[in-house]
């Protein structure tokens, strides 16, 4: 009999609640990754800024998670949170300031809704099927005075 501490990720099945959120991401995901240079290389070009400028801004921080992506790591999908935010911001700016362009902004926004969505989630449930948790600040204070208290008798 295996423990769930031998079974690798992959052999570890997904639930059917997880695989949705998972596509959901990465609908939200390519979406973005898609939309984002077609928008403003070809469709609406920015004046005033280098491709380099833009790619760098603007495509570039949606590359740093696709390797974790691609492996199907939780916590990977839990930090890209923190880019797709980028996106969110960017999209509810352009909304406000860019009329003419409000089928892109919402795009924008509908992807990055989605891929927020997706990750925040499958990264919750893919993370309790692995039995993966993070400790609550309280617990961490309580085993950190213990060893203290521990090596303050043992000294």
């Amino acid at each position: 009999m295996t423990s769930q501490s031998d079974l690798s990720p992959q052999t570890i099945p997904k639930k059917v609640i997880t695989v949705r959120f998972q596509r959901t991401a990465i609908i939200g995901y390519i979406g973005l990754l898609v939309l984002m240079p077609i928008w403003l290389f070809l469709i609406a070009p920015r004046e005033g800024y280098s491709n380099g400028f833009i790619f760098v801004v603007y495509i570039l921080p949606l590359l740093l998670p696709l390797k974790g992506i691609i492996q199907d790591k939780p916590y990977t999908y839990a930090w890209a949170n923190f880019i797709v935010m980028l996106y969110f911001i960017h999209g509810l700016t352009l909304l406000w300031i860019a009329q003419d362009q409000l089928l892109w902004v919402l795009l924008e926004l509908l992807f990055a809704s989605m891929m927020f969505v997706g990750c925040t989630y499958y990264a919750r449930h893919r993370g309790q099927e692995l039995g993966l948790k993070i400790r609550k600040l309280k617990d961490e204070l309580a085993q950190e005075k213990a060893e203290q208290e521990y090596d303050r008798k043992n000294q």
